[in-house]
């Protein structure tokens, strides 16, 4: 579905990433694990088209990618959903989710569903809707950012540390629905700093630093890696 081939972004003169190779596979969902400035959103961005490769190819089903604009790689099925969350906080979450499915606004049919579908996601966010979303929970506006994104009805979804500052219970039922968002079809690229949790639901998994892959595997042959555990994991 998704193949990174020797793939390198400067930022200026500072090389943020190096060579990556990475692919993803039609229905999988594939973690990317690494610390602060690792690489991880650089990556995001150079799939989403918000920066372009200085070496290397990005493709996507079959075609190369890597001059699309953002827009045109949306509608090619690649959505993300951002670190941060990046929500329109003074809107309320219905028109937030509206926003997601720009690309379908000329299928109001196909808008109805989408939100049938992330409302029976997210229950909590139907009762919401008419609500700022600037004043819901951090949990409840990361629900947001995950439903606006789904409302594209992407083939592979982008989520760029989606558990960053949320309690674990959240954390716990914010993996859970990930893991649902997947089954039920929809290829998933996550980035993540907490890997305990995310290697528990992931098929795969690639490991970044300071710019470069340096391991690739399956999630239970990264779960078993000692070096993965003393810094990623912990005992």
């Amino acid at each position: 579905m998704l193949k990174l081939i020797d793939v390198s972004v400067k930022y200026g003169s500072f090389k943020a990433l190096h060579s990556i190779n990475l692919e993803i596979h039609a229905g999988e969902l594939v973690v990317l694990l690494g610390a602060n400035g690792a690489g991880k959103s650089t990556i995001f961005r150079t799939i989403s088209g918000l920066l372009k490769p200085t070496n290397g190819q990005v493709q996507f089903m079959g075609q190369s990618i890597g001059g699309w604009s953002p827009n045109r790689i949306v509608k090619s099925g690649i959505a993300q959903c951002p670190e941060g969350r990046k929500l329109f906080p003074e809107m309320s979450v219905l028109k937030n989710l509206v926003l997601g499915g720009y690309i379908h606004r000329k299928d109001k049919s196909a808008i109805a569903r989408s939100l049938e579908h992330v409302f029976d996601l997210f229950p909590v966010l139907y009762d919401k809707k008419e609500q700022p979303a600037g004043s819901l929970s951090g949990g409840q506006q990361q629900m947001v950012a995950i439903a606006r994104a789904l409302m594209a009805r992407p083939k592979l979804l982008l989520l760029d540390e989606p558990s960053v500052g949320l309690a674990p219970l959240v954390v716990e039922q914010m993996f859970l629905t990930i893991e649902k968002i997947n089954r039920d079809g929809t290829g998933v690229l996550l980035a993540e700093q907490n890997a305990f949790a995310a290697l528990q639901i992931a098929h795969r998994g690639y490991i970044i630093e300071n710019g470069h892959l340096v391991l690739e595997g399956t999630s239970e042959t990264l779960r078993d890696n000692e070096e993965v555990r003393r810094a990623y994991i912990g005992a």
